[in-house]
């Protein structure tokens, strides 16, 4: 059966010649929907939206179906196809009037000869019998409408530039007056009248159509006539030749050729097989009726625009109609942003525009732009975009093209546009490029120097690219000497830039655009903050105490450098930078900032730190509040409730902590804050099981106190060390630690900080199997505790004989001592101490045999430990408990427990997976290394 449907006009369906009478208001706008999409599927969602629309039910699908039913039986079952997802009308495009109308000018525009032209055009213009899609008052179809009409505006204007090109001025005047009569605001129509008339010998009449164009511009939209117009004018007053028929500056006929804009591929292209894959595929699904959009983001120097061109270059084949390419020079160092009205009009010329043709308006530019690409298959590059408002006149509106954008921003606000975020490469990647460029047998040379050199320029692109041309230009230079110099972190911007290729230029531009908007300042200014820090990530509190703004303030600015590109997301509601871009925000800080301004802001995210690292090392152990009592901190920190969230935070923070208490240290006019956050961070990462970074912050916070000759920080700071000793097996050395804080407390006559003291001397000794010493230090300590009346330390006290008689295998004796300490202790207030306690009284009824008591106890202890964040408290918890299962027959249950236990020492850096692995491949009698 032969269908033909048309919609240029009223509706209307034959088949086989005989026109036919769809009854139903649905049918119409289903059979009109599918075949504005002919040959393409339209969604089940889609078409029940736009026809059902606000009356849409949850039975739309089913009517749908009847719909389609009853379409098929008056046409013929094969016309419309169901498939996954949707329906599809089957049709040869040219049997629907709008496709035959879309395929005649395309046919027009691309052929060199304007006779044929003008008789394509005139068989496209004949079509329309009345207004598209006359009668359908759905939303859809006044869109649909609209843009088929604007696509008739355009052509027929077309039309009239290649009659006029031919010498048929005289004829077009009259049809001119009638096409501004009906559409008095268009410009092109009357600067097509103007020409018309001055090339008729009646450059008054032509005159008289400008003022006239003016009075209605000015009293309808209160503008002037824009830039052609004006130009044309004065052309007309002067007599310019350039308006005579000779000329053809005129004419905006169809290109002779097909416009190939692509800049040349990069051969030193490299990787990005996956991104590269995900782009052409972008490109070749297209949304119904809409073009294909794929957006690529990313910082600057990341390889957006080399990925772009080289699947431009890839995918150009399927695009007959042309490749065009414009560089929006959003991010370009030294230059303005292209204006939408400026990218129109190169991509309006690569399509054969010139002249009077060219609207000078954004809106009747882009129009003019959509209806030339409408009928044609072209792949458009929009290369390194400023934001969403610069692209989104630059798009087209047909289902026959794609188009490529690039921009540091993600531009997430264009409709329809499919996604893609470059990051780094990788260190095989990377190297590969450095390789291409320098040369492979250099690499090859020197790989570890290669390595570094990777390394140091962050897997950023365009960084690689810079230390490679250095390489290639300079073959005296080894490797390892570039790499030497780019260790050098003060000048490796000014060791990355290369002829015109400068790391640090493009990191500058966004900052530069930042600080041109007027919503960007804050985040400029934070920018330079930012570069203060030696953390690897930032959080809107920590952002909110360098700057002294609110949270909510702070937010704003650090959202507003992840859409410039100068930071990245690095988790919810936090964002790292790269190391260069950090490098270059040092630099402004350095150079815009005063010294005391710098000072300050670093105390202030110091301090955060600390404040918050007291709630959170409190709430696991309020002992954390006498080990930090009398120390300066100036600021609230963040608000904690309970040992869960303060272990949340620790866990989040650790590397920041690590971080901070680093760059404290290295600030000798501070050194009260640098020992503060040492101590600080000593309880959560001991109980962590982070105890190698944790020995070097404490090292260098006894340095700092020794060196400022501070006795109380000493006795802290020897004493927590010692703690380290004890953990990491070296009891003697922490006995020497133990005995000078013990001195330092002497020193300064505050003998009640000495009772903790002897609970770890005890330990110490306890772990040498020295028990007689060990206990004379628990009855020592002891003494002092009820002396000062320190209950939970008494109650440690116990608990400590209590471990003694385990060790001995006195397992009755051990028992009464650590029940009476956990008497003496609340698990509400000290869930780490009651938590030890009990697994100690676990300890001893797996001793004494009371297995059912031991399992109990171990269980209550996991809970407690597990509360508390003490990753080595609880897996020995958890190891017990698999004993306790052992000797209990269960052995499944046993294994499960053994192997929980060397997971969490695994995960915490304590054990590699090749000692767990062996450990775990033999039956387990004592316990793991760590424990």
């Amino acid at each position: 059966m032969s269908v033909e449907i048309k919609i240029l006009g009223p509706w209307e369906v034959a088949a086989d010649g005989a026109v036919l009478n769809l009854a139903g208001t649905r049918r119409v706008g289903v059979l009109a929907r599918l075949a504005l999409n002919v040959g393409q599927v339209v969604t089940t969602e889609r078409i029940v939206a736009d026809v059902w629309g606000d009356s849409s039910t949850s039975t739309a699908g089913k009517q749908l179906h009847i719909v389609v039913s009853k379409l098929r039986e008056a046409l013929a079952d094969e016309v419309i196809a169901t498939v996954p997802g949707g329906y599809r009308l089957d049709l040869p495009p040219e049997s629907v009037d709008a496709h035959r109308f879309s395929l005649l000018v395309r046919q027009a525009r691309a052929t060199r000869d304007g006779t044929t032209a003008i008789g394509l055009y005139e068989r496209a213009l004949a079509l329309w019998r009345g207004a598209a899609l006359e009668g359908r008052s759905q939303a859809w179809a006044q869109i649909e409408a609209a843009r088929l009409e604007e696509e008739r505006l355009v052509s027929l204007e077309d039309f009239i530039d290649l009659r006029m090109a031919a010498g048929d001025h005289h004829a077009v005047v009259g049809e001119l007056t009638a096409h501004i009569e009906a559409h008095p605001l268009r410009e092109r129509p009357r600067a097509q009248l103007m020409l018309a008339l001055y090339r008729a010998a009646r450059p008054a009449e032509a005159l008289a159509v400008y003022q006239e164009t003016r009075r209605v511009m000015v009293d309808e939209l209160g503008i002037e006539p824009g830039v052609t117009l004006r130009r044309l004018q004065r052309a007309v007053l002067a007599g310019d030749p350039i308006l005579d028929l000779a000329t053809g500056h005129d004419v905006a006929s169809a290109p002779c050729e097909v416009p190939a804009k692509l800049p040349a591929d990069t051969p030193a292209f490299t990787a990005r097989s996956a991104e590269f894959g995900w782009l052409d595929k972008a490109l070749a699904v297209t949304p119904p009726g809409l073009p294909a959009v794929a957006a690529i983001n990313g910082p600057g120097g990341i390889g957006k625009s080399a990925l772009a061109i080289r699947a431009a270059h890839a995918a150009s084949g399927r695009f007959p109609d042309g490749v065009l390419y414009v560089d929006l020079r959003g991010a370009s160092p030294g230059l303005q942003p292209m204006t939408p009205i400026d990218a129109l009009g190169q991509l309006l010329r690569a399509l054969g525009l010139d002249g009077t043709a060219i609207p000078s308006e954004v809106e009747e530019a882009a129009a003019r732009y959509r209806s030339l690409a409408a009928t044609r298959r072209l792949l458009i590059v929009l290369d390194n975009a400023l934001d969403a408002r610069q692209v989104r006149p630059l798009l087209p509106a047909g289902p026959t093209c794609a188009v490529i954008v690039t921009s540091r921003q993600a531009l997430v606000s264009l409709d329809g546009a499919e996604h893609l975020q470059l990051t780094e490469l990788d260190r095989h990647d990377a190297t590969t490029l450095l390789a291409r460029i320098a040369g492979p047998a250099r690499v090859q040379r020197e790989p570890g120097a290669a390595d570094q050199i990777v390394r140091l320029c962050g897997g950023l692109p365009l960084a690689i690219r810079v230390a490679a041309a250095r390489l290639a230009a300079r073959p005296d230079w080894t490797l390892a000497y570039l790499a030497e110099r780019l260790t050098d972190a003060s000048g490796r911007l000014d060791t990355l830039q290369h002829a015109d290729l400068e790391v640090r230029a493009a990191i500058a531009v966004s900052h530069h655009h930042l600080r041109e908007e007027p919503s960007g300042h804050d985040a400029a200014h934070l920018f330079t903050l930012l570069g203060l820090l030696e953390i690897p990530t930032y959080t809107p509190e920590v952002a909110a105490a360098l700057a002294d703004w609110s949270e909510q303030h702070a937010a704003a600015a650090l959202d507003h450098l992840l859409d410039a590109r100068l930071l990245e997301p690095a988790g919810l509601d936090r964002y790292r930078m790269h190391d260069l871009v950090r490098l270059y925000a040092h630099e402004l800080a350095v150079q815009d900032l005063p010294e005391a301004d710098r000072a300050t802001a670093v105390r202030q995210v110091l301090h955060h730190y600390l404040a918050t690292t007291r709630t959170a090392g409190v709430l696991i152990d309020p002992r954390v509040g006498v080990l930090l009592e009398g120390l300066p901190i100036d600021r609230p920190g963040r608000r904690l409730q309970s040992p869960e969230e303060a272990n949340a935070w620790i866990a989040a923070e650790k590397d920041n902590l690590l971080s901070a208490a680093r760059q404290a240290a290295g600030n000798p006019a501070d050194p009260l804050t640098a020992i503060s956050l040492g101590l600080g961070i000593f309880r959560p990462f001991y109980n962590g099981g982070w105890w190698s970074e944790l020995e070097g912050v404490i090292d260098r916070a006894i340095a700092i106190a020794a060196d400022h000759g501070d006795p109380a920080n000493l006795a802290r700071t020897h004493g927590v060390l010692g703690i380290l000793y004890v953990r990491r097996e070296r009891p003697e050395a922490a006995i020497r630690q133990f005995e000078l804080a013990l001195g330092y407390w002497d020193a300064v006559r505050q003998t009640a900080r000495k009772t903790p003291v002897y609970v770890n001397l005890g330990n110490a000794y306890q772990r040498m199997k020295c028990f007689d010493k060990a206990l004379t230090a628990y009855e020592e300590g002891q003494a002092l505790a009820i002396e000062y009346g320190q209950q939970d330390l008494h109650a440690i006290f116990l608990m400590n004989r209590g471990q003694v008689y385990s060790e001995l295998g006195r397992w009755s004796e051990a028992i009464p001592p650590t029940q009476e300490a956990l008497g003496l202790m609340s698990a509400e207030i000290r869930p780490y101490a009651t938590g030890q306690i009990v697994s100690c009284l676990g300890d001893a009824y797996l001793g004494a045999g009371r297995l059912s008591e031991a399992a109990s106890s171990y269980r209550e202890a996991i809970t407690l430990l597990r509360r508390s964040g003490h990753v080595v408290g609880e897996s020995s918890a958890i190891w017990q408990l698999g004993q306790t299962h052992r000797k209990l027959g269960n052995d499944d249950e046993a294994w499960e427990c053994w192997r929980e236990s060397v997971s969490m020492l695994v995960r915490a850096g304590l054990m590699t997976a090749q000692e767990a692995e062996a450990l775990l491949s033999q039956d387990p009698t004592g316990k793991p290394a760590p424990l």
